[in-house]
């Protein structure tokens, strides 16, 4: 059987796409599905491109990972246009709080965590990979301990933290974390949007 899927044309133009709901801050909280591609949310797509970039980064090839919908009504399927390997993906965010005080990030990271890997055990879970969003405020987290810290039983494949960094002469900056400790550390990324959102800059922090 086949499904219908959706896909844009280039990581190029996915990102112009997405430059309104970034700048727009609120849509990333509650904004409302984009029916036009698979019931998607803002965040979901902006984080999945985010890690598409870099992937590609680390492949050395721009064009290497993309990103769909998800015809079975999942937060969006990564693919690997080269091998045509494919990662289904499940979203779920720590919001922003305008009255709050800062949060504990990494006890929440994990707090996400818990609630998503108890939800529906191995058969929601098995080859999903996890992308906790972070749209919030809080204190200053360390990738290395919340790896290391992820439950033995963790059903999903692996997991992703993103989260909105900050804004300097009109740029957006990323950050992104491969949940996974590799040699010794998580992998961490810095992701840089030029402020006319026509091209971006990925930096590897460890």
């Amino acid at each position: 059987m086949k499904y219908e899927i959706k896909r844009f044309k280039s990581l190029a133009i996915a990102l112009k796409e997405l430059e309104p709901f970034i700048r727009n801050g609120k849509h990333l909280q509650t904004g409302r599905p984009f029916a036009n591609f698979g019931g998607m949310l803002s965040r979901e797509v902006l984080a999945n491109w985010l890690i598409c970039v870099v992937a590609n980064e680390a492949h050395g090839d721009d064009a290497r990972m993309t990103f769909t919908s998800d015809p079975l009504g999942g937060d969006g399927i990564i693919l690997d246009t080269t091998t045509e390997e494919t990662w289904p993906m499940e979203h779920v965010m720590v919001p922003y709080q305008p009255d709050g005080d800062p949060v504990d990030v990494g006890a929440t990271i994990m707090k996400a965590v818990d609630a998503k890997n108890n939800k529906g055990g191995v058969a929601y879970a098995s080859g999903k990979t996890l992308v906790v969003f972070l749209n919030c405020k809080g204190e200053e987290w360390y990738p290395n301990h919340i790896a290391k810290a992820l439950p033995v039983n963790l059903t999903f494949g692996t997991v992703w933290a993103v989260g909105f960094q900050g804004v300097e002469d009109g740029r957006y900056r990323y950050g992104v974390a491969n949940l996974h400790v590799e040699g010794g550390d998580a992998p961490t990324w810095i992701v840089e949007m030029a402020s006319d959102f026509s091209a971006w800059r990925v930096e590897r922090k460890q």
